[in-house]
């Protein structure tokens, strides 16, 4: 099972330059970066995992800037989000950015793909909440389109269309950069990982046992190829005993959380992570 980290980066934290290097010497297999462009001060949609939000979550780095910086100093790690709002961002912009990401890394790049529950910061980028899930859906489409082969128009629902174009660079991998969606379990989430991903990133990865079953069969229903489904539990606080059910699963990638300290508690937690490598 491949080992791979994520941590909320910070100009408080360790850097990425520096965490990159630790992780590619010490032989874990990737770094995934979360992403927030702002927390409105006036906020009224509550923390997912309750309480006050933790200071990290406004003082986040921007994942690709910092990506950037790891892919330069690496060779060997995958780089990741987890999760790319794809709302927040302009699709043709965020198209050339992921495939530039891709091409300089060597094809080492994976998009993360969320849907975001802080509906204040949504809405200062002009996203209607009830329909940020197909928007989502809809640029993604577009970017597609921009990385194809061949000079592709896309026109969609929402108004998110571009003319056929010259766009380069490509992606390494045919297509796109492999591409998993973060969610919780359900019809509506499963239905946009048959539709457009590789598979799931499920946020902390408990109850995999009951839920995996239902997005195989969406799967399958969907024609998609049984033995092309990627599942990658993500923000994991691992124990032997939890990696081994996730392995029994058929888990081939597992994501762990590294603490937003500095260099000293982030390293000491590696440390402790070696132990599962």
């Amino acid at each position: 099972m491949r080992i791979s980290t994520t941590i909320f980066l910070t100009d408080e934290t360790i850097t990425p330059v520096r965490l990159a290097r630790e992780l590619e010497q010490r032989g874990f297999a990737g770094l995934y970066l979360p992403e927030h462009t702002h927390i409105p001060a006036e906020r009224t949609t509550p923390y997912p995992n309750g309480g006050d939000l933790p200071r990290e979550y406004t003082r986040t780095l921007d994942p690709f800037v910092a990506l950037g910086q790891a892919a330069a100093v690496t060779e060997r790690i995958a780089l990741g989000t987890g999760i790319t709002l794809v709302v927040e961002h302009d699709p043709i912009a965020l198209a050339k950015q992921i495939a530039t990401l891709d091409h300089l890394s060597g094809g080492r790049f994976t998009l993360g793909v969320g849907f975001g529950w802080n509906k204040e910061e949504a809405a200062d980028h002009g996203v209607e909440w009830r329909t940020r899930r197909e928007l989502t859906r809809e640029r993604i489409a577009l970017m597609r389109a921009l990385w194809a082969a061949e000079p592709t128009v896309h026109e969609g629902e929402f108004g998110q269309s571009v003319r056929a174009s010259l766009a380069f660079p490509k992606p390494v991998r045919d297509g796109a950069p492999r591409i998993l969606v973060g969610g919780a379990a359900g019809p509506k989430l499963f239905d946009h990982i048959c539709a457009y991903s590789d598979g799931w990133m499920p946020i902390g990865g408990g109850g995999l046992s009951s839920t995996l079953p239902g997005l195989r069969t969406a799967w399958a229903a969907a024609g998609r190829d049984p033995g092309g489904l990627q599942v990658v539990p993500y923000a994991v606080l691992p124990t032997p005993g939890k990696l081994a059910h996730y392995a029994d699963q058929g888990v081939e990638e597992v994501v762990l959380q590294l603490p937003p300290g500095d260099e000293t508690t982030v390293l000491k937690v590696l440390d402790d992570y070696d132990q599962y490598l």
